[in-house]
């Protein structure tokens, strides 16, 4: 059933000042501040109508109205003023943005924190970087029983290590394994070190002492390693100043969740489509989400890698403030990373609500 103006306004009325006080919208309240030119008496049918609707709820008798996950939804979807951040919020955000960029090793720590502290939310940052190789491997004699494994990488990073052996070696099988790994192990991705190919290597340079899977190993190791997502979670302690988040198992289990890296690899998945994406407690997947939203942007690394910034809040979240502000730092990412077409700026692209199958 579609809304009526007036029942829109009051559903608005009453998502807004529910969000700026976290206490439940009576009548009297919404008279006060949606300006609708009717009585209380009419107010509070509206209110009772809204409820039997679906969009807002009552936690006792005695008590105003609270909005429920659909109504947040239809809020979102329809009824939120898009916030358009002012120059100097805008331009802090880039000056930020350019100190921490400095850093390119620290992105994604230093993205989320920055996230973090703008939205007040616990943020999440997850960069998936683009697949490395192995450029060149130095193999460093030391002594008969030790050498170093060093494997300059296609990103520009240095990977190495000391490596002890049970038996004598002599300098010359060093060398040897730093030929063959060079004309054979570099330029190519861990699926292409096969079991063959290795065995192939050690017949080459004729290796009784497994020295070449020692290095075939740590090589696999580390172009595995280069392939896996970066995520950072900053902030989680601003959840205990949410009033949702008072009770210390509840406020536990979430930052429990958001601590394992794998459970923010799957939200990783989660297709944004260039846009800002919200999710409304159980339009979460993860039980551990049901009872909060998440708002998510995605932002453009330069060829088909992209990475993902993110809050975790109350179902209660400035919805406007924070897309605005994640629409922003993605876009100035996109910009500087990406060197493509940045996403649209400000809170002029679209929000995507997971469970709204038309808008996917």
């Amino acid at each position: 059933m579609d809304l009526s103006g007036r029942k829109k306004k009051i559903l608005a009325a009453v998502v807004e000042e529910y969000i700026r006080t976290a206490e439940p919208v009576g009548s009297k309240t919404v008279a006060q501040t949606a300006q609708l030119g009717c009585s209380s008496a009419t107010i509070r049918n509206e209110l009772a109508e809204l409820a039997s609707m679906g969009y807002l709820e009552q936690p006792h008798t005695s008590a105003g109205r609270v909005p429920t996950p659909q109504g947040y939804r239809m809020y979102v979807n329809e009824l939120m003023q898009r916030q358009k951040l002012s120059l100097e919020e805008t331009e802090e955000i880039n000056r930020s943005l350019n100190e921490k960029l400095r850093e390119l090793d620290h992105l994604v720590t230093n993205v989320g924190a920055l996230a973090s502290s703008l939205t007040n939310y616990p943020a999440m940052a997850i960069a998936a970087p683009p697949s490395a190789t192995i450029k060149r491997f130095d193999l460093i004699y030391i002594d008969a029983n030790t050498f170093i494994i060093v494997a300059m990488m296609s990103n520009n990073t240095v990977k190495n290590k000391l490596v002890h052996l049970p038996v004598s070696v002599g300098q010359d099988m060093i060398q040897r394994l730093s030929s063959v790994f060079n004309a054979n192990f570099t330029g190519i991705t861990e699926e292409k070190i096969t079991p063959l190919m290795i065995r192939s290597a050690e017949r080459a340079v004729d290796d009784t002492m497994g020295l070449t899977g020692v290095i075939a190993s740590f090589a696999i190791e580390i172009l595995s390693e280069s392939q896996e997502a970066k995520t950072c979670v900053t902030g989680t302690n601003r959840l205990l100043a949410q009033p949702e988040f008072q009770d210390p198992a509840k406020a536990h289990a979430l930052m429990s969740y958001l601590s394992d890296a794998q459970h923010l690899r799957e939200l990783d998945a989660i297709d944004c489509g260039g846009d800002v994406k919200v999710l409304i407690g159980p339009e979460n997947v993860a039980e551990e989400l049901r009872n909060s939203s998440v708002v998510l942007a995605s932002y453009d690394m330069g060829g088909d890698t992209k990475g993902l910034i993110g809050v975790v809040g109350p179902t209660r979240m400035d919805y406007s403030a924070v897309a605005a502000k994640l629409s922003l730092i993605a876009r100035a990412l996109s910009e500087r990373l990406g060197g493509g077409e940045a996403p649209p700026p400000g809170m002029d692209n679209k929000l995507i609500i997971k469970g709204d199958i038309n808008e996917q």
